[in-house]
């Protein structure tokens, strides 16, 4: 039997990006998840304050059964079990509680909580995190993922989120990131799914190119 750890190390394996689809409507989500699935993206977030989430998430796990598709923003134990009732089990947040690890954990769900610092990173995996979310990126740098991975355990996932671009990838890359969170710069309310397909393949490239240099 696949589990959601078995879906998110395969999904990293083929293209570590996070898309995060903050105001996405049902309306639009197959849309937008036919885009982003065809250019090669199999980790999909769909985060609480967008507009009907959970309806969403629905039905992009419907669609793309293959994917990890979870939600964002996840900031209490209540919201992980009503995502998990929901059939997901991905959940992101921007901040590190233990309560939302741990129930995550306790679920047998994927779960990228953020963080900032060293001791916010060894408490989450602690709690039973998947991975990292290094969030806002823009107030880190490469350095800094290069330092916490000396210390952190061998293999853990650390993803910075905020601020990436394909342009500024190569540097977090090169210091070990093993992917990215993708909001604003791949998906914002009203946005095309072609628009949003054309991105995608350019921030797929840009991984790309990255992994091959």
């Amino acid at each position: 039997m696949t589990t959601a750890l078995d879906t998110f190390h395969a999904a990293v394996r083929q293209l570590p990006l996070v898309a995060i689809l903050r105001g996405l409507t049902p309306a639009e989500a197959p849309a937008v998840g036919d885009a982003l699935v065809d250019a090669g993206f199999q980790l999909l977030e769909v985060p609480l304050n967008s507009p009907q989430p959970l309806e969403s998430i629905a039905l992009l796990r419907q669609r793309f059964p293959a994917a990890l598709v979870g939600a964002g923003t996840v900031l209490t134990a209540k919201q992980v079990r009503e995502v998990h009732a929901a059939g997901s089990a991905l959940i992101v947040a921007p901040n590190f509680n233990a309560e939302v690890v741990a129930e995550a954990a306790r679920l047998g769900m994927v779960s990228l909580p953020g963080v900032a610092t060293p001791t916010e990173a060894f408490g989450a995996l602690a709690s039973g995190a998947t991975g990292l979310k290094l969030f806002p990126a823009e107030a880190a740098s490469p350095a800094v993922v290069k330092a916490w991975l000396a210390v952190l355990p061998k293999g853990t996932p650390l993803m910075p989120v905020g601020g990436i671009t394909p342009t500024n990838m190569d540097a977090w890359r090169a210091a070990g990131a093993t992917g990215f969170g993708i909001g604003s710069a791949l998906y914002k309310p009203g946005k095309s799914a072609a628009a949003v397909r054309d991105d995608a393949l350019q921030f797929a490239a840009a991984w790309n190119h990255a992994v091959r240099t």
